[in-house]
């Protein structure tokens, strides 16, 4: 039986993995590493945070982003976009040097049984484990319109289903959003020939500017510090101090969750998307209904009713919600035992653990309870290392509660009052 077993090897599964590692715990890791960044990024794309913003965490901070550019002869600078295929690359390099092997089948399910968890393999092999930290990444939780759910994927998918936009070249594609991912396939599509309209529900689209120079004047840098989440005091608080979010009322935190560093471009796509993407703000889908091959789209904004048109494809660029019930690696008697916070994310301690005992979770799933930089590569190091901290706690309280009773026939103290 394994002390740990991780599923997922994205950022936040290998950062998990090299600190449990490095603890002295048994761990094992099951996901295809980077597979998020690899399969469901389009080819083109570009790393939206800074790179010095990027890390995946060792607890030693040997494996940095800049470590693996500076081996590789590639650059890594502030206010420099780097390609995502650099990125990928890196965790590839991560894994093999700052982590424990990583088995690439995938975990089917997860259930809890008397000792503490099972995980079956893809191709069937059963796996035990005291914990289990789940580092599931977005794929699980993509959203889409309801008005779209009726198509077939012939028709309309999300925009993290397409690793390459070459199917689309020389036909008639709507990208629904306004953030960075809407945003940049529009250009892409755009670049190869397609003839692409953006239809956004937000008034206008917002662009991120092109961030200050790292060297700067003090009275500049106190006024907008530098984060890893952007500049400013609001961004520094979450980035520098999940710890401290967490203790905000639970009707705050989900609304900044659902909020903060809400859906813009990148200073760097601005002139690509406006020189060649029709862009439809203020409107958002009122029906869309397959017709002789293509889809008649009709459009409503607050003033009513707005422009009908025809296209070959939608792809929903609408983000990702996480909510318990969708972390569907659970077995549903594990899922629907979780307890969940008016959002309906599930809800973690502040060692990153579930309402039940030795169930972790990382990543987006947290957002609502640890912040925004949980929905980034950078929350990672903060996750990584109180994760494993609280996973040693259980580990703790499960030889504890094994113990023989003391004197007078009581349980010590620390196995009958779990850490939270």
């Amino acid at each position: 039986m394994h002390d740990l077993l991780i599923v997922g090897a994205g950022p936040y599964g290998l950062s998990i993995a090299s600190h449990a590692a490095a603890a002295g715990l048994d761990v094992r890791i099951f996901g295809r590493p980077m597979a998020s960044w690899r399969d469901h990024m389009a080819q083109g794309m570009f790393l939206k945070s800074e790179p010095w913003a990027s890390d995946l965490s060792d607890p030693a901070g040997r494996y940095g982003l800049a470590a693996f550019c500076a081996r590789e002869g590639l650059r890594a600078e502030h206010g420099h976009p780097l390609p995502i295929g650099h990125f990928s690359a890196y965790g590839l390099w991560f894994a093999e040097q700052a982590a424990p092997p990583v088995d690439e089948r995938l975990i089917a399910s997860v259930r809890a049984d008397a000792d503490g968890f099972e995980a079956r393999t893809e191709d069937g092999e059963v796996h035990r484990a005291r914990a289990v930290a789940l580092a599931v990444g977005v794929m699980p939780f993509t959203q889409t319109p309801p008005a779209l759910q009726g198509l077939g994927p012939e028709h309309a998918s999300h925009s993290s289903h397409h690793a390459d936009l070459s199917r689309f070249r020389d036909q008639d594609v709507t990208v629904l959003g306004a953030g960075q991912a809407a945003l940049e396939t529009a250009a892409l599509l755009a670049e190869q020939g397609t003839r692409v309209r953006v239809l956004a529900r937000s008034p206008q689209v917002d662009w991120n500017t092109m961030p200050p120079p790292w060297q700067r004047p003090w009275w500049q840098s106190l006024r907008a510090p530098h984060t890893g989440l952007g500049c400013g005091w609001h961004n520094w608080f979450y980035a520098r101090t999940p710890h401290l979010f967490r203790r905000l009322p639970e009707e705050v935190r989900a609304q900044v969750a659902a909020s903060a560093l809400g859906p813009a471009g990148a200073w760097w796509i601005r002139e690509r998307v406006e020189s060649g993407v029709e862009t439809l703000v203020g409107r958002q889908v009122r029906t869309a209904e397959a017709v002789g091959g293509r889809i008649h789209v009709t459009t409503s904004g607050t003033d009513g009713a707005g422009p009908s048109f025809t296209t070959d494809h939608i792809i929903a660029a609408t983000g990702f919600r996480a909510t318990t019930r969708r972390i569907d690696v659970l077995d549903r008697e594990l899922r629907l035992d979780l307890a969940s916070l008016a959002d309906e994310s599930p809800y973690v301690s502040t060692a990153f653990e579930t309402s039940r005992p030795g169930l972790f979770l990382a990543g987006l799933t947290t957002a609502s309870s640890f912040g925004p930089a949980m929905r980034f590569v950078y929350g990672a190091s903060f996750t990584a290392a109180r994760l494993v901290r609280g996973v040693e706690r259980h580990l703790r309280r499960r030889t504890l509660a094994s113990l023989p009773p003391q004197a007078g026939g009581e349980v010590p103290r620390r196995a009958q009052q779990p850490v939270r």
